[in-house]
């Protein structure tokens, strides 16, 4: 089996060559690259084509957030994992929001970091409990959700496809993505998308997310 190819971007050295040592002590994973900053990353993720990019949010020249915005964008076939010292609502919100696949404490990495890489190259999103819980429990982020009668009532009301495109969505897939892997135009995604954000009453990327771990779709 092909080990899972990694690109690390921290503007510390010090950082990378940790993260480094870390992830090449796995038979399953290969460090193929690292960059200093998002511009940086973004080159070399076009230049590496990894699998997955471990990123840091607060880099020079352009941060971690500006950078996944443009991968998403450039390289939508290459899994974005935040990795970051800041346990910070906003940040996560606006990660999952940006098209992230995952987020991770830099104070946590370890067995956690190993995990998310995993899982967030099967396909899955990562998230510390601890984060799904803050997703779950705002109130005050556009769309907050528990999980009751009237969510699961309004989850049932998908019709196959639309439930289809909003489990893709809520995995981090682009429209793009997602008409190639269903054999549908995007056109008609973006038809399938509107109507099921209008049955979940879900106005954001963050708030299909939230509902997905609420619902346990995803894993």
């Amino acid at each position: 089996m092909k080990p899972i190819r990694v690109v690390i971007a921290d503007d510390h050295a010090v950082m990378r060559a940790g993260l480094r040592a870390l992830l090449e002590a796995e038979a399953d994973l290969k460090v193929v690259g690292e960059a200093e900053d998002g511009a940086d990353c973004i080159d070399k993720v076009l230049e590496l084509q990894p699998d997955v990019v471990l990123m840091d949010i607060n880099m020079p020249r352009c941060n971690g957030l500006q950078a996944l915005a443009r991968l998403r964008e450039l390289a939508s076939d290459t899994r974005v994992l935040v990795l970051t010292m800041h346990d910070d609502a906003n940040y996560l919100r606006e990660v999952l929001a940006s098209g992230g696949a995952g987020f991770v404490l830099k104070q946590a990495a370890g067995a956690d970091l190993l995990t998310a890489i995993r899982t967030v190259q099967e396909g899955g999103v990562y998230l510390h409990p601890h984060h799904a819980r803050i997703l779950a429990d705002d109130e005050e982020s556009a769309g907050a959700l528990m999980v009751d009668r009237e969510v699961e009532a309004r989850y049932r009301s998908l019709s196959k496809r639309e439930a289809e495109v909003f489990k893709l969505i809520a995995l981090g897939h682009r429209n793009s993505e997602i008409a190639e892997r269903m054999f549908l135009s995007v056109k008609t995604i973006e038809t399938y998308k509107a109507r099921l954000m209008k049955k979940l009453d879900c106005n954001s990327r963050a708030a299909l997310v939230r509902y997905a771990l609420e619902l346990g779709i995803l894993s």
